[in-house]
């Protein structure tokens, strides 16, 4: 194995092109790589965009073309570890604009794909060794769709 990390691959039925682009719109220290396309080996129409190399926050992707048979669900998420409740709100709109929200921070974006918005502190207070604290929070994280930072941190402080 390479010493490069891991590439994760993301299926579309021809919208890896598109979907690089949106990615790569909203995350700082993004850009657009190589764009491999079909040839006469097929399986796709020749010239037509196969695979496209992106980062998205310094991530690496594969976006392949790869046709119906596969499609995105929740067994497998990103999260999106937030410092406030601007850049929460930043990841959520934008993420959200033509995809739908879930519950309980996790939306599903216009491709399909789901994703976890959430602050950063949230694990800490759930788990939190203080019962009562950890469970105050855990309330209030399950009763929204997006996350109110400051109303989980009342809730977790008791107020």
């Amino acid at each position: 194995m390479t010493t490069d990390g891991f590439t994760t691959c993301l299926w579309f039925d021809g919208q890896a092109e598109e979907a690089a682009q949106f990615y790569t719109s909203i995350f700082t220290n993004s850009a657009i790589g190589r764009i491999g396309r079909y040839n006469e080996a097929g399986p796709g129409p020749v010239g037509s965009v196969m695979t496209v190399e992106f980062e998205a926050n310094g991530q690496k992707f594969l976006a392949l073309n790869g046709g119906p048979e596969f499609t995105f669900n929740e067994a497998v998420s990103f999260q999106i570890y937030c410092a406030d409740q601007e850049e929460l709100d930043h990841y959520w709109g934008r993420l959200t604009e033509g995809g739908s929200e879930v519950a309980c921070g996790w939306l599903r974006d216009r491709y399909g794909l789901s994703w976890q918005v959430v602050p950063a502190g949230l694990v800490d207070m759930i788990t939190d060794p203080d019962p009562q604290r950890a469970q105050r929070a855990t309330k209030a994280m399950l009763s929204m769709v997006k996350f109110d930072i400051a109303a989980i941190e009342k809730a977790y402080a008791g107020e």
